[in-house]
């Protein structure tokens, strides 16, 4: 069986998020790691060459393929920062409404900038996530 492509590495994040050319979209990483390793309480760790992720956990398909990743994470791109927040848990959608501008996928949310977040509302989201991963998912 293919191995992930996305795995975690020794690569230094703090030479990762220095290296962003925008100056407002390095800021911003900044400030989503912060939050992200506080409302986790885990390290910051790149996993593969552009995501910044927290924690691991192992999963497994009922087709048999399995292999680990982050439990919550984000890559700040040229356009908008992506932040990677699994789950379908109870609050997601009440959350998600008063998060502020941004899109979303099923695991994935896109916010251009953090100034038209709410950053209350981003705390628990993420912490709503870390939760449902860890349970979900335990170690």
């Amino acid at each position: 069986m293919a191995q992930n492509k996305t795995r975690a590495t020794a690569a230094s994040v703090d030479d990762f998020l220095d290296r962003i050319e925008d100056p407002q979209r390095r800021d911003d990483a900044k400030a989503v790691r912060s939050l992200m390793e506080r409302v986790s309480g885990e390290p910051a760790a790149m996993w593969g060459p552009s995501i910044v992720g927290f924690g691991a956990y192992h999963y497994r398909y009922e087709s048999g393929r399995e292999g680990d990743s982050c439990r919550i994470g984000f890559s700040p791109r040229s356009k908008e920062l992506v932040l990677y927040l699994m789950g379908d848990f109870p609050a997601r959608q009440v959350l998600m409404e008063k998060l502020g501008k941004h899109k979303a996928g099923k695991g994935c949310v896109y916010i251009r900038r953090l100034s038209e977040i709410d950053a209350a509302a981003l705390a628990a989201l993420v912490g709503a996530s870390v939760e449902y991963m860890r349970e979900t998912y335990p170690d």
